[in-house]
């Protein structure tokens, strides 16, 4: 698939006698290639389903999407974005109070600030550890109110998003699930703090999703259910726009 970039020169002298100076602007097409096809198949067995009452093959779509499929595109997402080349990143600590995550915040968004990336719009991508931490120092004045709500959904702005450790890490490797008993993918680099980024510098682009089931009347191979997904995907971050990507990551 093709990307649209573009850039333009900075301004010039205005002359009262010729007007305004001509500026370039480059306009460029980049050819991505998505690298992440993904698959698999399951075979629910027609005597199996029926005797858990439908529940073998009902419930696998959605737990399948629920436990597999969105932890590995999330994991796989966060991985391509964090070691990416030319993103900004703080050196490699622990974050162990509210105080000391709150100031690694504040740190990088100084840092989003002083490469003028706008502010409006950003998101911040946190674990779940570090969430809580933050969720910790909040205080409230209760008074006639019936509900204690610690929940942060912003910070100074910020939309924040809490993730699960398991599918925020630095590096991730996929799994070729050459056997029915192996896939998904397995955590390989450094845990991940944080993320603070713009969406506006990075992309993820999903060009198919396709989920086919066969009744055992259609199922030509087993008397039995067939379940079949495949997902062609890909994640990138634009190598004009790459510091508005801040990472801080565990030593």
């Amino acid at each position: 698939m093709q990307i649209f970039k573009t850039s333009v020169v900075g301004l010039g002298n205005y002359s009262r006698a010729s007007g305004y100076p001509a500026g370039d602007v480059t306009a460029t097409w980049e050819t991505i290639q998505l690298t992440q096809e993904r698959g698999r198949a399951f075979s629910i067995d027609r005597m199996d389903d029926e005797e858990t009452l439908g529940m073998a093959f009902g419930t696998l779509a959605s737990e399948f999407i629920r436990t597999q499929v969105a932890p590995e595109l999330d994991a796989y997402r966060f991985a391509t974005w964090a070691s990416a080349s030319g993103v900004q990143a703080a050196t490699p600590g622990v974050l162990n109070s509210a105080q000391n995550t709150m100031a690694a915040i504040d740190v990088a968004s100084g840092k989003l600030d002083d490469e003028e990336v706008p502010i409006e719009g950003r998101i911040l991508f946190i674990s779940q550890t570090h969430y809580r931490l933050l969720m910790a120092a909040v205080s409230r004045q209760l008074e006639n109110q019936n509900a204690f709500d610690r929940r942060l959904k912003s910070l100074d702005g910020v939309e924040i998003i809490p993730v699960p450790q398991g599918r925020f890490n630095k590096t991730v490797t996929l799994s070729p699930g050459a056997t029915s008993d192996t896939g998904g993918y397995t955590a390989t680099g450094a845990n991940l703090n944080f993320v603070l980024m713009h969406p506006t510098a990075r992309e993820q682009a999903t060009k198919l999703t396709s989920l086919k089931i066969f009744s055992p009347e259609e199922n030509q191979l087993a008397d039995g259910w067939l379940f079949q997904y495949r997902i062609y995907h890909d994640a990138w971050v634009y190598d004009n726009k790459v510091k508005g990507i801040y990472v801080h990551s565990a030593s």
